[in-house]
């Protein structure tokens, strides 16, 4: 009786592994798929020399339809095109504050530090939650809370315009995104999100909010120089 209770221990154990496993490939095949599209976007954006509003307004829209339109359809495969249109279309908001980076002395150095240091910060804080395992979901509350209280600082700053408050929070911005692929990650190894398309729209926020960030930072930089 206790090898058959065993057993379906370790064959429910088993099931559990394979249904996790695949929601982080799907996770990962679809963020590599619409980072690729943003930077198409992006490009094309470029091309079109789009006025620096359509970051701004293209990053409402992104946001609205992540937070109204995507949940709904997250489950069907509706929900993988929606994820496009919002990848897609933040990427092509990106486009006229490339341009804008591109233009000055040093720019093109910039927008390539800040995608090798985007690159090198969500793979390998991804691969130490992966090797290790640990489970960092403790950090939800604590993440949202310093999330909130940055976008107040974000908004005070938009009046007050000081540059070293605008480094401060680019620095914290990271650090808190950061926190959040610990959390995600950890999220999906240990079957607390099993949606692919919510987790990969998840982890793709940080990583572009990682990126503007370091342009910021590196743009602040190299300014003083």
């Amino acid at each position: 009786m206790d090898q058959n209770y065993s057993s379906i221990g370790r064959g429910s154990q088993t099931r559990q592994a394979i249904e996790i496993n695949k929601v982080l490939r799907n996770t990962y095949m679809l963020l590599a798929m619409t980072l690729l599209f943003s930077g198409f976007t992006a490009t094309v954006s470029m091309m079109m020399n789009m006025p620096p509003m359509t970051y701004l307004l293209s990053v409402i829209g992104g946001m609205v339809i992540a937070m109204f339109v995507l949940p709904r359809f997250a489950h069907s495969t509706a929900g993988i095109g929606i994820v496009f249109l919002i990848t897609g279309l933040l990427g092509f908001g990106l486009g006229p504050i490339l341009s804008m980076y591109a233009s000055v002395p040093n720019g093109s150095n910039i927008i390539m530090l800040s995608l090798g240091g985007t690159g090198v910060i969500f793979m390998g804080l991804s691969a130490y939650v992966l090797a290790t395992r640990k489970d960092f979901s403790f950090l939800g509350g604590f993440l949202m809370v310093g999330f909130l209280l940055v976008l107040v600082a974000a908004v005070a700053n938009i009046f007050l315009a000081i540059p070293a408050m605008s480094l401060m929070i680019s620095a914290v911005v990271i650090m808190l995104m950061s926190g959040f692929i610990l959390h995600d990650t950890s999220r999906i190894i240990h079957g607390g999100e099993t949606n692919y398309i919510l987790a990969t729209i998840g982890l793709y926020m940080t990583i572009f909010n990682i990126f503007i960030s370091l342009l910021q930072i590196l743009g602040i930089m190299g300014g003083d120089d």
